[in-house]
């Protein structure tokens, strides 16, 4: 990848942010509902809000706006081919198909139940996979996207899809973890956290990366 990349960088500050009450719901998530929510199914996608999204449907007003950060920061063009790991529904990929035109787009996610539900111009542009072993071959895919996504592997496989991501991008990668910077944060996401396996301070992921030899941008995801 370019000498550009490795930046702590915001590429999502345009994502629309929601109200969060972390301690209200640190208090009413119980551990049956991460091992739920875990399965990555019907049940955390669009079943009830304890287990995960309470219902997941495509709304243009989330990804649009950070689209254009993303097409100005990497440089993205038609002819461009783009992965999105952790694509759930697809609609990242969906926007991105026709906010630029002749991009290709890819996704997989570890989800069957949320490709086989996937926004239906996306459907034969996903499929099932983790990304600690990403059916691709080396340096196929102008850049790799994977939002708040490897953080839900174990550590081992979270190194492995760090290398994963960087063995099949040719032109740079972007990346958020669960992070945080203190112990109030460390505290507000333990709370909060209903899915992540690997959750570590900024400066502990950053070692992290670079041990895993992943070379791409990267920011935090701190509720």
């Amino acid at each position: 990848m370019s000498e550009r990349m490795g930046q702590e960088i915001d590429l999502l500050a345009n994502y629309p942010r929601t109200r969060r009450n972390v301690d209200e719901r640190g208090q009413t998530k119980t551990e049956a509902d991460r091992a739920l929510a875990r399965q990555f199914g019907k049940d955390f996608f669009d079943g009830d809000r304890a287990h995960g999204y309470g219902g997941f449907s495509y709304n243009p007003r989330f990804w649009t706006p950070v689209i254009p950060t993303f097409q100005s920061h990497f440089g993205l063009k038609a002819g461009d081919r783009v992965l999105d790991v952790g694509c759930a529904k697809g609609f990242m990929m969906h926007d991105m198909a026709a906010l630029i035109p002749g991009i290709e787009v890819r996704g997989v996610d570890v989800s069957a139940y949320a490709i086989e539900n996937a926004i239906e111009d996306m459907r034969d542009h996903v499929q099932v996979a983790s990304a600690d072993s990403l059916p691709f071959p080396d340096k196929s895919f102008d850049v790799v996207i994977s939002v708040n996504t490897i953080h839900n592997l174990a550590e081992a496989d979270c190194a492995r899809a760090l290398a994963e991501i960087e063995r099949v991008a040719r032109r740079g990668a972007f990346v958020t973890v669960d992070a945080y910077f203190d112990e109030e944060q460390r505290r507000r996401m333990e709370a909060w956290n209903l899915t992540a396996l690997t959750i570590k301070h900024a400066e502990d992921w950053k070692a992290f990366f670079a041990r895993a030899g992943y070379t791409g941008d990267y920011y935090w995801f701190i509720p």
